[in-house]
């Protein structure tokens, strides 16, 4: 099991989750952030610093936000496991569910 950002945090990726991690595995997309399953420890850090309410625990997603337990996967099919956010920086792409969503109307 682990953690997930779902669809409020596309377009703001507010990175309060990725100070408050221990183990690194928040991982930054062009629009959205993306929690490593492998590296996550479940330890729940992430969830309450979340300001959209976008973190959840994979068997707590609400059901239409359930694609984006697939989507943190299929982020992550391109560069596997680096082993820590931090050494990796911004990656110059996003998983296609997060690609295909119309701009947030913040923008």
């Amino acid at each position: 099991m682990t953690y997930v950002i779902a669809q409020p945090c596309v377009d703001v990726k507010d990175r309060s989750c990725i100070d408050e991690c221990p183990v690194d595995c928040i991982y930054e997309g062009r629009r959205a952030l993306y929690i490593h399953e492998d590296e996550c420890v479940d330890c729940g850090a992430c969830e309450p610093v979340c300001p959209v309410e976008a973190i959840f625990f994979e068997t707590d997603l609400p059901p239409e936000l359930h694609q984006f337990r697939q989507s943190a996967l299929d982020f992550f099919t391109d560069i596997g496991a680096p082993g820590g956010a931090a050494s990796a920086g911004m990656h110059d792409h996003d998983s296609p569910l997060v690609a295909s969503l119309a701009p947030s109307a913040s923008l």
